[in-house]
């Protein structure tokens, strides 16, 4: 009996075999600005690895991340060590600081109830270490609670010091094109007048309210002919920005934050346009004259294809001021892009067009059929012009009118579909490259 209660005392003292700890290394380094000071993904990796040399413990893997830990359940890497512990791949996690596992409720919950379920025996840090005991558990949520008290206080921060700026006059957000930032940190949010693009968006605004210019033919303007491009992409604007950029208030000096609360505020830069220019401008967009694409018909667009893609031409009117307050109209043609939207074909004036389709007439074939059906037309025409109103009866005939001269006639001083109409009468297909007209082989 005694030899029995001894063997159940001296069973008793014995010490359980400690449970072999195979551990993950799992560095994280947030993208966003308010972990700049925590160590970089690398350097975490460096320090816990030469811990765990020193202390001689067995790292099976390393995981890296660059995620924020402010939402629960969304870092894939870190949702994939969790399963590995669930299939008791690992059950030790060596990380350089608590915060780099959870900064929220969610994912700190997750990790203690491993630890209950014995599937994750330990958790080290740089000088710490958190295993299956109340003491050290309630420790570790203390200090991930603390890393998310950081984080909800700094949002507040934060919060209120961009309502302290904007009640300043101070824009808060990246620099609208036409201004740039102030690099100084002295002067931090106060935003400047790009000296370059300033004056182009000015003009933008001009060509919008006075010269009734559609978005597409400011897109053409700036893309094609200025070369235009925004800060900091250095990217052209597309037709959506540019109609954002005719929108905003900021270019005469006010604006809304955050946009659509209702809040406007007197900003302290300098306006690059006035307030009545920007309500002539919202006229011409409430009136969707500028959204809506013109549906005036050209005389040569659907005569013509690109000589370099094969696309369609496009055609668009382009207006521009006089000293003596007169406005001059011309017409561009050129590629529309559809199949190769880095087409060089080039646009050309319509004069330009005209006098080389004139120049053709004589070197192509015409079917005369359709352009004799035409001069007998005008001919009738001018013989009842002539005995209604003159009282006098032409002698005029057709054969006494050259072909090729009508056409080119017509092609100055005709209507449009009388130019459709006539170059209809080529035999070969005409094709537009390098501002030049050919007729296709």
């Amino acid at each position: 009996m005694e030899t029995q209660q001894t063997s159940a005392r001296m069973s008793h003292s014995v010490t359980p075999p400690a449970v072999a700890v195979r551990y993950v290394l799992y560095a994280r380094k947030s993208t966003e600005q308010d972990e700049r000071q925590a160590l970089s993904i690398e350097s975490q990796v460096n320090e816990m690895m030469q811990m765990a040399e020193k202390e001689g413990l067995d790292i099976v893997e390393v995981r890296r991340e660059a995620h924020s830990a402010k939402a629960s359940g969304q870092r894939p890497v870190y949702r994939e060590i969790l399963e590995d512990i669930r299939r008791e791949k690992f059950n030790g996690i060596i990380v350089w600081h608590p915060d780099r596992l959870s900064r929220n409720a969610g994912d700190l919950g997750e990790l203690v109830d491993l630890m209950d379920q014995k599937l994750l025996v330990e958790i080290r840090t740089n000088g710490q270490a958190f295993t299956n005991n109340p003491s050290e558990k309630f420790l570790l949520m203390i200090l991930c609670s603390q890393a998310k008290l950081e984080n909800d206080n700094k949002s507040i921060n934060v919060k209120r010091g961009l309502k302290a700026r904007v009640e300043m006059g101070l824009w808060p957000a990246p620099a609208p094109c036409g201004y740039v930032k102030e690099k100084r940190m002295d002067r931090k949010c106060e935003t400047l007048i790009d000296p370059e693009r300033a004056p182009i968006i000015k003009k933008m605004f001009e060509k919008v309210a006075y010269e009734k210019w559609s978005g597409r033919k400011v897109y053409n303007w700036l893309r094609f002919e200025l070369n235009f491009t925004a800060l900091p992409s250095k990217k052209p604007l597309s037709l959506g920005n540019i109609y954002r950029l005719l929108e905003n208030h900021f270019y005469y000096g006010i604006f809304e934050y955050p946009r659509n609360s209702g809040n406007w505020y007197q900003g302290k830069h300098e306006p690059i346009i006035t307030k009545e220019l920007f309500d002539l401008v919202q006229e011409q967009l409430k009136g969707n004259e500028l959204k809506t694409r013109q549906e005036k018909e050209f005389a040569f667009t659907k005569l013509m294809t690109c000589g370099l893609c094969g696309s369609g031409i496009s055609a668009d009117e382009k207006y521009k001021k006089l000293k003596n307050g007169k406005i001059n109209t011309h017409i561009y043609y050129g590629c529309t892009k559809a199949r190769d939207k880095h087409c060089k074909c080039g646009y050309i004036n319509e004069t330009d067009l005209i006098e080389q389709l004139q120049a053709l007439i004589n070197t192509v074939e015409l079917s005369e059929t359709s352009v004799l059906k035409k001069v007998r037309e005008e001919v009738a025409r001018y013989k009842k012009f002539s005995k209604s109103l003159l009282g006098e009866s032409s002698k005029m005939a057709v054969k006494d009118i050259d072909v090729k001269d009508y056409v080119k006639f017509l092609l100055v001083h005709g209507k449009d579909h009388e130019k459709r109409e006539i170059l209809s009468c080529f035999s070969s297909t005409l094709t537009l490259a390098n501002k030049k007209v050919q007729l296709s082989k």
